[in-house]
């Protein structure tokens, strides 16, 4: 143990706090090493990881009742403690509890006395541990001896003032980036300067750039990085194809999307003598590049994914490598980690080998022709040398999907919005596009590659990094079924500990009726949010006891990073200090790399209601058919058959007072009792469009 463990170890037991002096004589620490304890102390005084009294005594944050988190600030000023302890529940903060936290920051938190009284826990910040925003993205508004940068995060409720010696030649309705120079308290706003000029907000690109930069996305790599990459030879040494396992000779094909470029994955299939299948599935070797403690490394964990906007795509790594040297493109050797499996007639992988590979993939296909294929839609002449192989896998792949529904995994069937831009990056048109064969097939592979990898090393003991979806609360699970009860539906089985079969049979129920869609979207919001972990917690949703992420190495660190321990392993490298290496560093990549998911998805669908709503610009006036998707107590969501959803506003409804009903999400005319509720279809007309905020307003028609 470093100072660092062996200080918080010792406070974390300690019923008072106490001065450093004593500190260091109960660890033991000599005399002249006094100033390097003092020094440590301060560091964990910096991380928020310890407290120091005005009479400089030390503690545990826990022995003064603090409770530390992330905050999360609503648009209306209140706020929820996310507590950096998974086993609590969220803190709701006041909004004059706040104290001048701004949304994300990491904070202490003390719980009120009113947490006495109410069920739900209530607190008050105490002291912010950490700021999220540095800083701001927005629209600059000027005067002649002042501005403000109004924030693009309408979860940042407060206007950044601007003095007039630091506009930094912006000028009114620019998109800027404002750093904080000095942050919000009770009675005035944050203060900044202008830092960064995007453009006019108006300009070509310039709305995707903010959306980046307000989500503070890395863009350009560091020159050390790429200088990195440089270097990374374009031909495998020979040194490298030692101890694997040659399989260029074998049919091994990739299945992507038409303009993917990371190709992560490949497959091979073939029918055992016994009649078994055995599937091969062989992901790109990235750790054979990407050292840990490397720029590359350094870098990647930063990015933590690849994040996929619209127009351009953020990658995890450098171009030499994501669309290089680790994508398995077709006709050239390539180093890969493979997960073989044999699986029986029932979809039952009944064993298995993880091992070091070189492959060279013979066919470069894509979702769309792998589908017309099997679909029999289409005819694709340039598939026919493989089209056994091809229907072997869709044979496979219907097993497996079989086992995984008998035992009760969910399969939220959502069709994805599709935005065509064009080259000026304008919006052209909106549309859903349905999952099709080729999709299933490589999906089901990619899940039984995951769970089986997951077992493995679970069954070995060997730290990981696993993909964990808990069960929903009973809480969650009573509010859905009070909402579906309105539908004539209800979750079986016990709430406080609901299986996934009572969800799959429930979404079947409701398969092909109008309110399939709004009824699997709520379900899906009653779930948890699943979340890398290093220890094993279940997949809920997959109704799976074990499961990782091993198949994208290329676009997510959890992926590289269990990448390197299964390569240790194989190698016979797990020393007793590399275990132990392991088992300290996985927790904060797990917390880490959520987080990076969670802003990556944020910033993605930014962008895609961004493009809706100017979509939507031109059509004010027009009507169209849609289904209510969410009702709140100031109007009710409607979402178009395009996936296009905008807002009925309260204050719209004219004919009538509306009261929201919060226990069956539904307004309710006060004089003729109509009712509004999820799952109505209405016809709207668009009223207001908004860039700035990304939303659509709707009337009804």
């Amino acid at each position: 143990m470093n100072y660092k463990d062996r200080v918080i170890e010792l406070l974390k037991d300690l019923e008072r706090p106490i001065v450093d002096t004593e500190i260091a004589e109960m660890l033991k620490i000599p005399a002249k090493e006094i100033e390097d304890l003092r020094s440590c102390l301060k560091g964990l005084l910096e991380e928020g990881l310890l407290v120091k009294t005005k009479k400089h005594k030390y503690g545990s944050p826990e022995s003064f009742g603090l409770i530390r988190g992330r905050i999360q600030i609503t648009q209306k000023g209140f706020g929820f403690l996310i507590p950096d302890d998974e086993e609590r529940d969220d803190i709701f903060i006041p909004a004059v509890m706040t104290m001048g936290a701004m949304n994300g920051d990491e904070v202490f938190v003390t719980l009120t006395e009113k947490s006495l009284d109410n069920k739900k826990p209530e607190g008050k910040v105490e002291r912010i541990v950490k700021r999220k925003f540095t800083e701001i993205v927005g629209n600059f508004e000027s005067s002649k001896k002042f501005g403000f940068v109004v924030p693009d995060d309408p979860k940042i409720n407060q206007d950044i003032f601007i003095s007039k010696s630091n506009f930094a030649g912006a000028v009114d309705g620019q998109k800027v980036v404002a750093k904080i120079l000095r942050y919000p308290d009770a009675r005035r706003n944050p203060e900044g300067k202008i830092i960064e000029i995007l453009g006019d907000k108006d300009d070509v690109g310039v709305d995707v750039l903010s959306i980046i930069k307000q989500h503070k996305l890395r863009e350009a790599f560091p020159s050390r990085v790429l200088k990195e990459a440089e270097g990374i030879p374009l031909e495998i040494p020979e040194a490298a194809l030692k101890g694997r396992k040659d399989l260029r000779q074998e049919t091994i094909v990739t299945i992507d999307g038409a303009d993917a470029k990371d190709l992560d994955d490949a497959i091979s299939l073939k029918v055992l003598d016994n009649g078994h299948y055995l599937l091969g599935v062989h992901i790109a070797d990235v750790a054979q590049y990407v050292k840990e403690g490397s720029a590359l490394d350094e870098e990647a964990y930063l990015r933590g994914t690849s994040v996929y906007l619209i127009d351009r795509v953020l990658p995890m790594l450098p171009e030499a490598l994501s669309n290089g040297m680790c994508s398995l493109n077709p006709r050239v050797d390539r180093l890969t980690l493979s997960a073989e499996m044999e699986i029986d007639d029932q979809g039952k992988v009944v064993a298995h080998k993880v091992y070091e590979s070189v492959i060279n993939s013979k066919y470069r296909l894509t979702y769309d022709e792998v589908s017309n294929l099997l679909e029999g839609t289409r005819e694709e002449p340039g598939l026919k040398p493989i089209a056994d192989l091809l229907r072997l896998m869709g044979k496979l792949s219907d097993l497996l999907t079989e086992a995984r529904y008998r035992r009760g995994s969910i399969d939220f069937d959502f069709a994805e919005s599709f935005i065509e831009l064009d080259e000026k990056g304008h919006p052209v048109n909106i549309e859903k596009r349905e999952r099709r064969v080729g999709h299933r097939l490589i999906e089901s592979f990619m899940l039984a590659a995951n769970e089986t990898v997951a077992e493995h090393y679970h069954t070995k003991e060997m730290p990981f990094l696993y993909r964990v979806h808990e069960v929903p609360t009973s809480e969650k699970i009573d509010d859905f079924n009070k909402f579906v009860y309105n539908f004539g539906y209800k979750l079986k089985g016990d709430s406080e500990n609901i299986h996934p079969k009572a969800v799959q049979e429930l979404i079947e129920k409701v398969k092909g009726t109008k309110e399939e869609h709004i009824i699997s979207k709520l379900m899906l919001r009653s779930l948890t949010q699943a979340r890398y972990y290093h220890k094993e917690l279940g997949h809920f949703g997959l109704s799976a006891k074990y499961y990782s992420h091993f198949t994208s190495p290329i676009r997510r660190y959890p992926d590289l990073m269990i990448h390197r321990i299964i390569k240790e392993d194989l190698r016979g490298k797990i020393t007793d200090s590399k275990r132990a290496h392991y088992e300290k560093i996985l927790p904060d990549i797990g917390k880490s790399t959520s987080i990076t998911e969670r802003t990556a998805e944020k910033a993605e669908r930014d962008v895609d209601d961004l493009k809706m709503a100017e979509y939507m610009m031109d059509k004010i006036g027009e009507a169209y058919k849609g289904m209510i998707s969410s009702v709140t107590s100031f109007g009710f969501f409607v979402e178009l058959e395009s996936t296009v959803e905008g807002l009925v506003r309260m204050v719209d409804l004219e004919d009538d007072f509306y009261h929201f009903d919060a226990s069956r999400l539904e307004l309710v005319g006060e004089r003729r009792k109509k009712v509004y509720r999820i799952g109505d279809e209405v016809e709207v007309k668009v009223s207001a469009v908004s860039l700035d905020s990304r939303t659509i307003d709707f009337q009804l028609a």
